[in-house]
């Protein structure tokens, strides 16, 4: 009787411990899983969602965007004006940006339509910008 209890008990114990590193294990592949995506997160374009980006807004205005690899961007409008924030790439489709001012993210609807232009959409108006990739110097106009 006593090896019966002594077997009960050992499979109890390792079952939890079983259950345990599994579950430890099911962690740690969900962080590496999410840490992938967010490294393979690509902008609109399919290329990466940090550099320097030329915005021209609806109304014309244009603002020098630059991304970061570290989340963080600078944005001069054609005034010279500079704003600062944080960034994130959550989808090709969904980029998102926080002015150091602003409490929350605002994050924009992305696509490249038919004729290849990216088309950014801010959700508090409607209003649509197009984005281009650029590299070397560049400056609001």
């Amino acid at each position: 009787m006593r090896y019966i209890a002594l077997a009960g008990a050992l499979t109890a114990v390792s079952a939890c411990t079983a259950a345990e590193t599994n579950e430890a294990a099911s962690a740690d592949a969900t962080a590496v899983e999410e840490t992938a995506i967010v490294a393979e997160t690509a902008a609109a374009d399919g290329g990466p969602s940090y550099g320097t980006f030329r915005i021209t807004r609806a109304n014309g205005d244009v603002i020098v965007e630059e991304l970061a690899e570290d989340g963080t961007f600078t944005a001069t409008d054609q005034d010279g004006e500079v704003t600062t924030g944080t960034y994130e790439q959550r989808s090709p489709n969904e980029f998102c940006s926080k002015d150091d001012d602003d409490a929350e993210m605002t994050c924009y609807a992305e696509e490249v339509n038919d004729e290849g232009v990216w088309i950014s959409t801010d959700p508090d108006d409607g209003e649509s910008s197009t984005v281009e990739r650029v590299t070397g110097d560049v400056e609001a106009e």
